[in-house]
């Protein structure tokens, strides 16, 4: 089994950062792929980034804003989403996800976190 705890949302203005944090922990993470999803009300959970390996792929919405890394201990994988230049569009809660498979459809995930809200004010 896998978990997956995200932290570091909340409410920032527009223009600036935020950093998420998403602590994963169970089966062995060397090889697995991870990646960040997000949704607002109404609206399907949508590809945000994802990093397989040392190869990293974003959505065009948040490409040269947003950074996707992870750090590999022995037991967990902790992957964060450096986010710049926010705008109000970029509001929703964000998903961590973790699977075998490059993470860019959401149905290649196998395990989600909880969400963690982001509120970007203009």
């Amino acid at each position: 089994q896998v978990q997956l705890v995200e932290s570091g949302g909340g409410l920032v203005q527009a223009g600036g950062p935020l950093r998420l944090s998403c602590g994963a922990s169970g089966r062995t993470f060397g090889s697995c792929s991870m990646g960040w999803f997000r949704q607002t009300p109404g609206k399907e959970r949508e590809f945000v980034a994802a990093m397989y390996y040392s190869s990293t792929f974003y959505a065009d919405s948040v490409k040269g804003r947003f950074t996707i890394s992870r750090d590999n201990a022995k037991n967990t994988v902790t992957v964060y989403l450096q986010m710049n230049s926010l705008k109000p569009e970029d509001t929703a809660v964000y998903y961590c996800a973790a699977g075998l498979r490059i993470l860019t459809v959401r149905e290649r995930v196998d395990y989600w976190g909880q969400g963690t809200q982001v509120t970007v004010s203009s």
